[in-house]
This record gives C-alpha cells, sequence and structure tokens, in this order.
C-alpha cells in the first residue's frame, strides 16, 4: 500500500520527525492537533476556541488526504483542564453532532506550551472505491 504524509508546514514536524496526518490506504491517522499558528497560540484560555481552531486544522489534513470530518471514527481530546468538558465539548458536537465518532476526553498535566488547553488527535477511515469491491489482494 502507499504511504501519504501529509504536512502542514510547523517547524515542528521537521524538529521532532513527524507529519500532520498520515494516510495509508483508506487509513488516515492525524497527529495530535493544537490550537497554534506558527508559534502563536490561537484562543489563549479559551478551551472552546481552541477546540474549533484545532479542528479546523483536522478538518484541512484530512482534505488534503482525500477526507472529510464525516470519514472520522475515532477522536482524542486531551486538555489541561476536565472541568472545561462541557466547552471543549460544545465544539466538537459542532463538527460532529450527525457524524457521532468514538471519542475519549481525557485530561493531562500539560501540553507543549503552557497556553494549550486541547490537543486532538483523530482516525478517519474512507469507504473502499467501488472499483476495489469484491476483489481479493
Amino acid at each position: 500500500m502507499n504511504r501519504q504524509n501529509i504536512s502542514s508546514g510547523a517547524v515542528w514536524e521537521e524538529q521532532v520527525g513527524y507529519s500532520r496526518a498520515v494516510r495509508v490506504g483508506n487509513t488516515i491517522e492525524v497527529s495530535g492537533t493544537t490550537a497554534t499558528d506558527g508559534e502563536q497560540v490561537i484562543g489563549k484560555g479559551d478551551p472552546y476556541a481552541q477546540t474549533r481552531y484545532a479542528l479546523e486544522k483536522i478538518a484541512q489534513a484530512l482534505a488534503q488526504a482525500g477526507a472529510t470530518m464525516a470519514d472520522v471514527v475515532r477522536t482524542r481530546i486531551y486538555t489541561t483542564d476536565i472541568s472545561q468538558w462541557q466547552e471543549i465539548g460544545r465544539a466538537h458536537a459542532e463538527f460532529f453532532r450527525d457524524i457521532k465518532p468514538a471519542a475519549t476526553m481525557v485530561q493531562v498535566s500539560a501540553l507543549i506550551h503552557p497556553d494549550l488547553l486541547v490537543e486532538i488527535e483523530a482516525t478517519a477511515i474512507l469507504p473502499p472505491r467501488p472499483d476495489l469491491r469484491g476483489k481479493q489482494p
């Protein structure tokens, strides 16, 4: 199977050795995504704004890999303050209310920058291409 690495252009990708997303076959894994634009944190102090921004970045990565948010089957949300779960969940629902992927939200002690409150991972699975149905590998 072919592997497609999706880059967001963030300087950390080269420093750390990762991709924003990786597609192998019909599966796309999106790395932990935060509310950063370059080195600037978006939505400082606002978990709702940070969640929305991270999910918008995830949608962009998925689009580069040929998918949409409707293809997401799993999200993992990491927050430094679980008491803000309702605001985080409200933003998540704006993207996934009808899709309803499996989801996890957990509190962590810290993220990579002290102003970051939320980091999100996603897994998407594309439906099989019609020309491959019924064929054995």
